[in-house]
């Protein structure tokens, strides 16, 4: 049994998180430029016990692509060949990015850190994974 990781990808950063070893909580992890994802996935895959992926995937608030929802879609096929034993997930990634900033206000997260995409980036990855755990309370 591994973890869980949480992907938020954008064309410029993507967003990790990771599940606990129980699987209960989403912890962000990281924010990696887009580019370098796949050698941080390579490498985090070699380390760790991982068993699954779950994406999230831009849609607009008619439940329709968004100009980013090609990349994405891109990004999980290429993801497959890489992984071919490890599940990938969808989630609907609407408002995570709101929700993400919330959370870092609330947790008591600087100005000038929650300033920084990056910082968004990996909590919002987080919200994506939190969302599909409490979701599927058993994989």
């Amino acid at each position: 049994m591994g973890r869980i990781i949480g992907i938020d990808y954008g064309l410029k950063r993507t967003g990790i998180a990771a599940t606990d070893p129980m699987k209960i909580i989403a912890s962000p992890l990281t924010t990696v430029p887009s580019k370098e994802i796949f050698d941080f996935l390579k490498d985090y895959c070699s380390k760790e016990s991982v068993e699954r992926f779950v994406i999230g995937m831009p849609k607009n608030l008619q439940n329709e692509d968004t100009h980013a929802t090609a990349a994405v879609t891109k990004f999980i096929n290429k993801l497959k060949n890489l992984f071919p034993d490890i599940g990938i997930n969808e989630v609907d990634e609407r408002f995570t990015s709101k929700i993400a900033f919330s959370a870092m206000v609330e947790g008591g997260m600087k100005k000038k850190d929650r300033r920084n995409k990056a910082n968004i980036d990996k909590v919002s990855a987080a919200v994506i994974l939190q969302s599909y755990l409490d979701c599927n309370p058993s994989f």
